[in-house]
């Protein structure tokens, strides 16, 4: 018996990295996983990957910053399985640099992914959690919501928002049932930094880094915590990840 069996997932930039990793975590205790991504290609190389675990795994591509594709997300979601009892808002964009150099289209780009992304899922999952009496959000922040790195005004300021939407979601969801929380990760070794340098405007040299599987493993504990129990935040970064004092 697996921890999640009977339980429905949608997890957006699943095809690859940190998603890709929760995805693999419930799927493996047997959660049926919508997997989500603007990428088709990638998306369906990740699906065949994770159908080898016990739970159900179907991939949607879809771009978060859209709201009609995210509609059809959980509609096709609710067509297929009937239900939805958990949401994680992977999807993100990294961008940076000084900020008299930034343009118009840099700022948007990281807002429109890491914000209004977010609020598309939160809203279309309300709809239905609020109907069955309870569910899950999960959404992957950053410890830059909290110690920010040099030239990173967009993703910095989108972390942030990131938080202030978790707090006032979860306010907004305890009532029916609803947790909301957020997952904020340190430095993970994830395909954009393969080489281990910060993917922000400056280059921070080599740093240490956690795996995707230690992303999974604390999803899934926010995930399986008691109906009535929230972690409301979670940081999880490596032991040596300059984080006190770095900001």
């Amino acid at each position: 018996m697996g921890q999640l069996d009977g339980k429905v997932a949608i997890v957006t930039g699943g095809g690859s990295g940190i998603g890709k990793g929760i995805a693999k975590a419930f799927v493996e205790e047997g959660c049926s996983v919508v997997i989500a991504a603007r990428d088709a290609k990638r998306l369906a190389a990740a699906a065949k990957d994770l159908k080898a675990a016990p739970g159900t795994v179907i991939s949607i591509p879809t771009d978060v910053t859209d709201e009609e594709q995210m509609i059809s997300l959980f509609s096709k979601t609710m067509d297929q399985f009937g239900r939805l009892d958990i949401l994680v808002s992977n999807s993100g964009a990294f961008d940076g640099g000084p900020v008299e150099d930034l343009t118009m289209e840099q700022w948007q780009r990281v807002m429109q992914v890491n914000v209004t992304g977010p609020f598309l899922g939160a809203r279309e999952a309300f709809k239905i959690m609020k109907k069955q009496g309870g569910g899950r959000i999960i959404n992957i922040g950053s410890i830059a919501a909290q110690k920010p790195r040099h030239s990173s005004s967009p993703y910095t300021t989108s972390k942030h928002a990131v938080w202030g939407l978790t707090q006032s979601l979860a306010l907004e969801g305890r009532d029916h049932g609803i947790a909301v929380s957020v997952l904020h990760p340190g430095n993970v070794m994830v395909e954009r930094r393969g080489d281990g340098k910060s993917a922000t405007g400056r280059d921070e040299g080599p740093e240490p880094l956690i795996s995707t599987e230690d992303m999974g493993r604390t999803a899934l504990l926010m995930a399986t915590l008691p109906a009535d129990a929230n972690m409301l935040e979670a940081i999880v970064l490596p032991v040596s990840q300059q984080y006190l004092g770095r900001g």
